[in-house]
């Protein structure tokens, strides 16, 4: 018995690093990218982060990728969990093994895959946000501490939402892909992604206030 107890707190302080550090990734990646390519290499801000795949920063944003992907992949989470964790982690890998064209390249279809696994992982994020992580055991959730994260978790994933929404108008408008520079959709995706930081690293329990 307290074998089984043991193994089940291994367990759990596991899963709590894994999405903790899926946070903590997510949050550092651009500003990885953007500081790295800036003050390594003299590379200004890129019009996306897909972008940076072009730079001397293009290996450490292909190995981020597939670090998601591995990280999804091992992730099991609660009941069905871990069925869109894997799915995710295939889109993640996607992301990187299908880069973006080139800024003044022609359009190709890689760079279409590239597009379509960036959306679909992007969300894959989102339901776990607004669907996976406010789930609770219980019918009537009492628990403040719940009730808050979950507040977040809602609130990452509109934020995302929301982003989707820009990278798509970039597209959209005549003239918006000048905006901010050039770079609205480097921001959107920042964005995107600090809030699927935000949100695995409140499910990571990485700040005691969040806790139960």
């Amino acid at each position: 018995m307290n074998n089984q107890k043991k193994n089940n707190s291994t367990l759990v302080i596991y899963y709590l690093t894994l999405r903790a550090f899926l946070g903590y990734l997510g949050i550092l990646l651009p500003i990885i990218l953007f500081f790295g390519a800036w003050i390594i290499f003299g590379t200004k801000l890129q019009s996306s982060i897909s972008a940076y795949y072009h730079t001397k920063m293009g290996d450490v944003l292909v190995g981020c990728l597939f670090a998601f992907g591995v990280f999804l992949f091992s992730y099991k989470g609660w009941d069905k969990d871990y069925i869109l964790a894997r799915v995710g982690s295939v889109f993640a890998i996607g992301v990187a093994l299908f880069p973006t064209n080139a800024k003044g390249a022609p359009f190709t279809f890689v760079t279409l895959l590239h597009y379509i696994f960036t959306v679909a992982f992007f969300g894959t994020l989102i339901y776990f946000c607004l669907k996976l992580f406010v789930k609770s055991g219980q019918k009537k959730i009492d628990n403040p501490k719940k009730l808050l994260r979950n507040r977040i978790y809602r609130v990452c994933g509109w934020v995302m939402i929301i982003c989707m929404v820009g990278i798509g108008i970039n597209f959209i408008i005549p003239g918006a892909n000048k905006w901010l520079g050039g770079s609205l959709v480097f921001f959107m995706e920042t964005f995107a992604i600090w809030a699927f930081g935000i949100s695995w690293f409140t499910k990571g329990e990485a700040l005691k206030y969040l806790r139960d």
